[in-house]
């Protein structure tokens, strides 16, 4: 474990504490020293990051009740053996379509929702492949403690197309996978997702 990652570690852990400490706290000094607290977790944050404490300030302070990890949900297509891809705005990098899970939405809902508005793509979700904690996974250092869901779709219908959130779509074989959006999805997971095509019949991996 880097430096860096194990100090957002303790700062995730502080935001947690505190968070939980002002949604249950009636009393002003207890109040005051979770606010102390968060503006700790923000310090660390913007030590070990490049990204604005103004920006890191208001994330933490819109989390609101006791704190969970985020969910993101990825939906899983394969056509003759090639794996779908998007190309993120984001960093001009390639991933598995995806992101945050909605309010309202299940999770097999949500990833046909994003297949469609990332790819142009009509699917029908199957079956979730893998739930993985983030924070074991290869990924670079982040401000959120998130679970990443993988779900198996079968293509309907749809035509390849670019959304708002993606330049460039299409479809890679293993050994055609383009540069990786890491903070979305880590070559690991990618050889994972084509272990569940070579073999479809594994069980769910959680980790």
């Amino acid at each position: 474990m880097s430096n860096s990652t194990y100090w957002l570690e303790i700062a995730r852990k502080l935001q947690a504490l505190a968070q939980a400490g002002l949604t249950y706290s009636r009393n002003d000094y207890d109040i005051d020293r979770y606010e102390q607290m968060r503006a700790l977790a923000i310090e660390i944050v913007s030590k070990h990051t490049e990204i604005e404490k103004s920006v890191i300030k208001n994330s933490f302070v819109l989390e609101k009740g006791y704190p969970t990890p985020k969910v993101d949900v990825r939906g899983v297509i394969f056509r003759a053996g090639k794996l779908l891809m998007v190309k993120e705005k984001i960093d001009g990098n390639w991933s598995i379509p995806g992101g945050w899970a909605d309010v309202g939405l299940s999770p097999f809902e949500i990833a046909k929702k994003e297949v469609v508005e990332e790819s142009g793509l009509i699917v029908i979700p199957i079956r979730l492949l893998a739930v993985l904690d983030k924070l074991k996974h290869n990924h670079p250092p982040d401000i959120y403690h998130a679970y990443k869901l993988f779900i198996l779709c079968y293509e309907k219908g749809g035509t390849l197309k670019s959304g708002i959130e993606t330049l460039d779509t299409g479809f890679f074989a293993e050994n055609e996978i383009p540069q990786l959006s890491l903070e979305r999805n880590t070559p690991e997971e990618i050889t994972l997702m084509f272990e569940y095509y070579k073999n479809p019949e594994r069980a769910v991996f959680c980790d």
